[in-house]
């Protein structure tokens, strides 16, 4: 009962008395040392952890950023599409420091490796379906053919 009471006319009660005792609506909404129930010294090391930790997720989300960026202008080389400038800036802000994911390398390496494979004349033969036996029976024959059609046109031969 004594709860219920508190609730509906609490707020009223301290509005009137202008009674603000919380040390959390003093620092505007802030965390405290009192808040979290540490000593101050404590406080500020859970506050510099919090900021490395922060620093180090920001730096890790820019390399993973960079590396989407050097892949897709690697992307953009190979099918000669338009680069970007916001991917080249990203590219180079980012610095040396940059792979490509083993799997995304290994990818790559295996379609240009089946492109010139293919772009060669060989892969282009090994590509396609062609019966060389056939292709050499009709050129023996047609050979033969031309030889008899001179033979009987040429006296000599």
């Amino acid at each position: 009962m004594a709860f219920l009471l508190q609730q509906m006319l609490g707020d009223k009660i301290k509005n009137m008395t202008g009674g603000n005792n919380d040390a959390e609506e003093n620092e505007a909404g802030k965390e405290t040392a009192a808040s979290k129930g540490m000593s101050r010294e404590e406080f500020e090391e859970y506050q510099k952890q919090l900021v490395e930790e922060k620093i180090e997720r920001d730096k890790e989300f820019a390399t993973k950023k960079a590396e989407r960026a050097n892949l897709r202008v690697l992307l953009r080389d190979k099918y000669r599409i338009p680069q970007s400038a916001q991917d080249d800036a990203t590219v180079q802000m980012a610095g040396d420091d940059l792979d490509v994911p083993e799997e995304l390398a290994k990818m790559v390496e295996e379609e240009e490796e089946q492109e010139e494979m293919n772009d060669s004349f060989m892969g282009k033969l090994q590509n396609m379906d062609v019966d060389f036996d056939s292709i050499k029976a009709k050129a023996q024959s047609t050979m033969t053919e031309v030889k008899q059609a001179a033979e009987e046109k040429c006296v000599m031969m």
